[in-house]
């Protein structure tokens, strides 16, 4: 009954257009609000999914890491273990560090991917992933392939060009050995290097610092001579699921080491993208707070109009209680209504983006991995808001029983 009359309320005509009015906006409020949640919740599930497409660029399928433990010993015969599994195509250790790449005019820190040169055109589609030049030897130097921006920055020339040239020295620190203070050079071991070809991924920290360089010099650089690697690197045979390559290599590694399948590897990035969505939906949640709130003030007009119906109920024998539970119901249903509303437009925005892509990203579209702006609609987001607009709705509704306590 109670529900059925709140509902009478909302619907009838009111004797003064200023009620209808305000109502029309408090439902208004609620529904851009609700909106706005859906489509920025949307606008981050579709990053997540486009940092997902780019992984399997040049992440492997799956990466077992030591626990505890920068590198260890014997990753050659480790390698070719999990390489005999069925599961598995391709098994390669990798050695990653950090350096200094000095060139004539230019030093810049980098990340040093050691990567053995036979194995890596196996483990990753290079054809794919290069954008100028080749993977090879160049006049006798150590080759190597750098991320775009950072070949930019270094000015390199690539082997698709006549005649490539050696683009500066890779410094890392010593491991072993003391150091002289009076000599800081004497702390760092150095190797010429040529970049013979760069790659893009679109992801700043590979396109911006890394440095695909071959293995077996970067174990020299690093004083490394028993087969260290920091990883092994591992591509499953065509069909296999990620969730069955992990285990299958998980049995050989052991508890020792940390399996990783593409979005683990990217654990960071993924999770920075979750805090962020869910930062901005609770910063929107208190958009949605303050819009519903404007609903008070339609009830309070509400209550001085229904003054009369109220007066019959109570004798009729209704109860405070039950009176006040009337525009409890009320604005729960006006927040309802404009949350509805909200929801349902938010998806049809969403969707609508998703299929015609109708906003682009504005820049050069020969520089961008996409050109328009990535949505995708999860239940859960708008099961998530539905329930938020629900909340604030009983919330609304309960401090609207104020207005009617001397009323009643």
């Amino acid at each position: 009954m109670i529900f059925r009359i709140a509902l009478r309320y909302l619907l009838a005509k009111k004797s003064h257009k200023v009620v209808n009015v305000i109502s029309g906006i408090s439902i208004a409020g609620v529904a851009v609000a609700t909106a706005a949640i859906v489509v920025v919740l949307s606008v981050f599930n579709g990053f997540s999914q486009l940092a997902t497409s780019h992984l399997s660029m040049i992440d492997p399928d799956v990466k077992a890491v030591p626990v505890g433990a920068k590198a260890f010993a014997g990753a050659d015969s480790l390698a070719r273990v999990l390489e005999a599994l069925p599961e598995v195509a391709v098994a390669a250790p990798v050695l990653q560090e950090r350096a200094l790449l000095a060139g004539d005019n230019t030093q810049m820190p980098v990340v040093v991917k050691g990567v053995d040169p036979a194995r890596f055109p196996e483990m990753v589609d290079t054809d794919e992933l290069l954008i100028d030049g080749i993977y090879s030897d160049v006049n006798g130097l150590p080759d190597s392939v750098a991320g775009i921006q950072l070949a930019v920055s270094v000015a390199v020339n690539t082997g698709m060009r006549p005649s490539p040239l050696r683009c500066g020295d890779l410094y890392m620190p010593r491991r072993t050995g003391r150091i002289n203070p009076a000599n800081p050079s004497a702390a760092y071991r150095s190797i010429p290097v040529a970049v013979t070809g760069v790659f893009r991924v679109d992801q700043s920290e590979y396109d911006n610092e890394y440095v695909l360089a071959p293995l077996q010099q970067v174990r020299q650089l690093l004083e490394y001579d028993r087969g260290e690697a920091s990883a092994i690197e591992v591509k499953g045979v065509a069909g296999v699921e990620p969730e069955a390559l992990a285990k299958a290599v998980s049995s050989v590694t052991g508890e020792g080491f940390e399996v990783l399948d593409r979005v683990r590897q990217q654990a960071d990035t993924f999770r920075m993208i979750a805090v962020e969505k869910w930062v901005t939906f609770l910063m929107l949640v208190f958009i949605l707070i303050i819009a519903a709130f404007n609903i008070v003030s339609t009830l309070s007009l509400m209550v001085i109009e229904k003054r009369d119906n109220m007066a019959t109920l109570r004798m009729l024998g209704s109860t405070r209680r039950d009176v006040r539970s009337i525009f409890v119901v009320e604005g729960w249903l006006i927040t309802a209504a404009g949350g509805v509303a909200g929801v349902i437009a938010g998806a049809a925005l969403v969707l609508i983006q998703e299929h015609f892509g109708l906003i682009r990203l504005s820049g050069d579209p020969s520089t961008l991995s996409i050109d328009v702006y990535p949505v995708a609609l999860q239940w859960g987001d708008l099961l998530a808001t539905a329930g938020t607009v629900a909340v604030t709705g009983l919330i609304v509704g309960a401090v609207s029983t104020f207005f009617t306590r001397k009323i009643s």
